[in-house]
């Protein structure tokens, strides 16, 4: 069985656990074969917000691109994957996935996926949004990609923050046609 190659982002914005739960949750699968990016700024906000280290993040996946690399594998649309999510996506990532504005990997990466037809979620974290941002997420979703801000459910009952994130990120990886075993689903009343 050949491995299904996904491409996980992590951006500077608020909510780097988004990102670590993603690789978490895809290492569960046995035919997934993860590819991480993780920019300059998100190395700065995973120290303030998280106990963990980058190269333990690093650790959770089996492939590691340098932010700078735009002639990494996931840099061509030729590099076959089943699509990419950014978990948190800045504001200044998803302005440049809108305007396709590849001066980065993660940039690039997410440009090819959408070239390619390929599914990419963007987990855009900030709060409140101004009129630029909706803008940008309205350039975004007219381009291919689904914008997944990680607006909890409550219809789960979650117990803790961390039943908050994994539903956030187990229907975000719906949209890449990943099951998250366990995932609490809405069946009616």
């Amino acid at each position: 069985m050949s491995s299904r190659n996904v491409v996980v982002a992590i951006s500077g914005a608020s909510g780097s656990i988004y990102g670590i739960r993603v690789l978490q949750m895809l290492q569960q699968i046995e035919d997934v074969k993860s590819h991480l990016v993780i920019t300059p700024s998100a190395k700065s906000t995973i120290g303030v917000e998280t106990e963990y280290s980058v190269s333990e993040i690093e650790e959770l996946a089996d492939e590691v691109h340098s932010a700078r690399d735009i002639g990494a594998s996931i840099a061509s649309g030729s590099f076959k994957t089943s699509g990419m999510i950014v978990a948190p996506c800045s504001i200044k990532t998803l302005s440049a996935i809108a305007n396709s504005f590849g001066a980065d990997l993660v940039s690039r990466a997410a440009d090819v996926t959408l070239k390619e037809r390929r599914p990419l979620v963007l987990m855009v974290r900030e709060t409140p949004f101004h009129l630029g941002h909706l803008r940008l997420m309205t350039k975004a979703t007219e381009i291919g990609a689904v914008i997944y801000p990680p607006i909890p459910a409550f219809y789960n009952n979650p117990e803790n923050l961390e039943d908050v994130v994994d539903h956030s990120v187990g229907r975000a990886l719906d949209h890449l046609g990943i099951d998250v075993a366990g995932l609490k689903r809405w069946e009616g009343r």
